[in-house]
């Protein structure tokens, strides 16, 4: 997919649910939650997240607007550290590592044929199973970079402070979610109802967040907050070098 398409997907599909929650107070511990109003759980919950030096992200279903199913998974960092994958069903999917200066990318044949419809089968077949490695500041992979790095996630949240209308939620009653306590937060509109689930102990950090209008709908479940990221990268026999696999005169895919 030209220009990385796919990773942009991703990365507004999980940005896009996390701006339901915004405001601005500081993040605190509150096992007491769900007595508060919820546009002052949708803030707490917002600057928990805003604050998390690194997390797990799984999303699945229809989460950026499209109405496209995909899921993702990713464990990520501020320094931009990640590992996971991204998977667009019939239209492949893609295993990402990125750890300090390098990138490395294992694209399916079913992305291959997709995206790059030309040639696509011949870098299939050249990589045989590994990953293509390359520098992180590559410009065919920066959009790779970027979904990778959770600071690109805690930009478009506080950037998007006071964007959302907080008279609009409604706060549910407590409900379990991932084996944990949570309160859900609801803002309805336009035909689009979304809702996180804040953990009602601890740390008010949005565990889960739904999304469901006409188009379809899709889940965003955080966990693993403040958990490094896994610092294994595929080994050499792994790996192809991307400007040997691409040449320099081939467009970005």
């Amino acid at each position: 997919m030209s220009g990385h398409r796919w990773a942009a997907r991703a990365a507004a599909g999980a940005a896009a649910v996390a701006l339901t929650v915004t405001g601005g107070t500081l993040a605190q511990a509150d096992d007491d939650i769900d007595t508060l109003p919820a546009e002052e759980i949708a803030e707490r919950a917002r600057d928990a997240l805003v604050d998390v030096r690194s997390l797990h992200l799984s999303a699945r279903g229809s989460v950026d607007g499209t109405g496209e199913d995909m899921s993702i998974d990713l464990t990520l960092d501020r320094e931009g550290n990640c590992a996971g994958g991204v998977d667009m069903g019939d239209d492949g999917s893609v295993e990402i590592v990125k750890r300090g200066d390098d990138v490395w990318l294992k694209p399916d044949a079913a992305f291959w044929n997709t995206h790059v419809p030309i040639g696509g089968s011949t870098f299939d077949a050249i990589l045989d199973g590994r990953y293509m490695k390359a520098s992180a500041d590559d410009p065919r992979l920066l959009e790779v970079t970027e979904v990778c790095d959770l600071d690109t996630f805690r930009e478009l949240i506080t950037d998007n402070v006071g964007t959302t209308d907080l008279d609009t939620l409604t706060k549910g009653a407590r409900t379990d979610v991932n084996g944990g306590p949570t309160v859900p937060v609801t803002r309805a509109e336009g035909g689009e109802r979304l809702t996180a689930y804040v953990a009602a102990e601890g740390t008010p950090y949005p565990v889960r967040i739904t999304v469901r209008n006409a188009d379809g709908e899709g889940t965003v479940d955080f966990s693993g907050f403040d958990r490094p990221v896994p610092t294994a990268t595929p080994s050499a026999d792994e790996t192809v070098d991307v400007t040997a696999l691409l040449g320099r005169s081939v467009k970005p895919v």
